[in-house]
């Protein structure tokens, strides 16, 4: 099997070679991504049988995990379209907060969102609000879909309970309440990041909201919009139940080991809490429709249908990734030097741009450096927290497209993959270098 230098080679041709595929030549991006995936496997030395088994299994894998999440959530969004519901929620949010200030309202709203629910089920299920909001606000789809994006990764890759988090807390022995107090206060400054990149960079790009229906035709068709009640039920019902299962995943479980907990994990789950919500929306259909919820409900499985093949051909790439000895080849370089908290940055941001999955990147870096921590100097109750925080930082450089989350905001937000790269791995790239500059100015002032 290939390793060292020459594994770093072939990774980077295959990147180099998606992006000019994809943007410069039009390529598919679920074409492109297999052929990437079969170039990886073969010249890294998996092997035939070995590279398409896993080439089958990432792009089934993947599609286990967050298939139903996409596909509950693309038919939430239609019928909250198709009924006005998400005419209701931008009007009710724009109420509040002014036009001027959506953006910064989806950012604030999704780092509140991805605390308990994973940013690309997160992304998911606000779609629907976003692009309301973007055309009620009459700002590009562009800079709605960064501003949401950031705001959803900035707590998700540094404020527990999301798993990433939680984990390498554990491996590396952080308190666990003194992570979430010292995540929050690094993620505030990166969300606030993530805002200005949209607002400053993503606004170069113009996307229409492509809403079904006007206000007009909407108040033609069914005399009114729906209530704000049950337009905001289908979105909040399921944040408020996956929520619920991840405090009740608390290592203290706060709700008991018994029955309460079961109930949580089995409405919490994603899946089960975007179904819910997917019955909740069909109530919003006016009676006049009752009889085309067939056809809603297919063309909200139709309109995911891309998204799904393109985002399991990102999990088959991202898997064949996993198989090579990524980790064995950084540990013979990197881990030889003791550069303080720039080395589980460094470690996490190659394992992320080269694997595209940023929990996988905490897992991995997190057991690597959980050896080192005395040699870094990192034993204490700030320093085992401060290294949780470096390898969440490295975890958000960069998104691309070997990463599902690339895929779903692209893909949720109509941008084309050239311009994708320019916002969503922009931002990403941003959010992580301020996060690890905020984090060495803590060890620096406090260590």
């Amino acid at each position: 099997m290939t390793s060292g230098l020459m594994l770093f080679v072939i990774i980077a041709v295959a990147i180099v070679g998606s992006v000019v595929l994809i943007s410069r030549y039009r390529w598919h991006p679920f074409i492109v991504l297999l052929l990437a995936a079969y170039f990886v496997g073969m010249s890294g030395g998996l092997g035939v049988d070995m590279t398409i088994s896993k080439i089958t299994e990432g792009f089934g894998g993947i599609l286990g995990s967050i298939g139903i999440v996409i596909i509950a959530g693309t038919i939430i969004g239609t019928i909250l379209e198709k009924t006005g519901a998400a005419l209701t929620m931008a009007n009710t949010i724009l109420n509040i907060v002014g036009s001027k200030k959506a953006p910064l309202t989806m950012s604030l709203t999704g780092a509140v969102t991805s605390i308990p629910v994973f940013c690309d089920s997160g992304f998911v299920i606000l779609s629907p609000i976003n692009r309301a909001l973007a055309e009620k606000s009459n700002t590009s789809l562009a800079v709605m879909a960064t501003a949401l994006s950031s705001g959803l990764y900035a707590t998700h890759c540094l404020v527990p309970p999301t798993p990433g988090p939680i984990i390498m807390a554990g491996t590396l022995n952080a308190d666990l309440g003194m992570l979430i107090l010292v995540g929050l206060g690094v993620a505030i400054p990166v969300l606030f990041a993530g805002y200005f990149y949209a607002t400053r960079i993503s606004s170069r790009f113009f996307i229409e909201a492509n809403p079904e229906a006007t206000v007009e035709q909407l108040v033609e068709r069914y005399g009114s919009l729906p209530a704000k009640g049950k337009s905001f039920m289908p979105i909040l019902v399921p944040i408020i139940l996956i929520a619920l299962k991840s405090i009740s995943d608390f290592p203290s479980y706060p709700f008991g080991d018994g029955t309460l907990r079961a109930i949580f994990n089995f409405f919490g789950n994603p899946v089960t809490a975007l179904l819910i919500g997917v019955g909740l929306a069909m109530r919003l259909m006016p009676k006049e429709e009752k009889g085309n919820g067939f056809s809603w409900v297919s063309s909200g499985i139709g309109q995911a249908a891309s998204i799904l093949a393109i985002t399991g051909a990102g999990g088959a790439l991202g898997l064949i990734l996993r198989e090579l000895p990524i980790a064995d080849a950084l540990s013979g370089g990197l881990l030889q030097y003791n550069i303080g908290l720039l080395l589980p940055f460094i470690i996490a941001a190659l394992l992320k741009t080269a694997m595209g999955a940023s929990t996988v990147a905490m897992i991995i870096t997190s057991a690597m450096v959980a050896p080192l921590m005395g040699e870094m100097g990192m034993t204490s109750s700030l320093g085992r927290i401060l290294v949780v925080l470096a390898i969440g930082a490295g975890s958000m450089v960069v998104s691309h497209a070997n990463d599902s989350y690339f895929w779903v905001v692209s893909q949720f937000s109509d941008m084309d993959t050239k311009t994708a790269y320019k916002t969503q791995t922009g931002v990403t790239g941003v959010q992580g270098v301020v996060a690890i500059i905020i984090i060495m100015l803590i060890g620096f002032i406090f260590l």
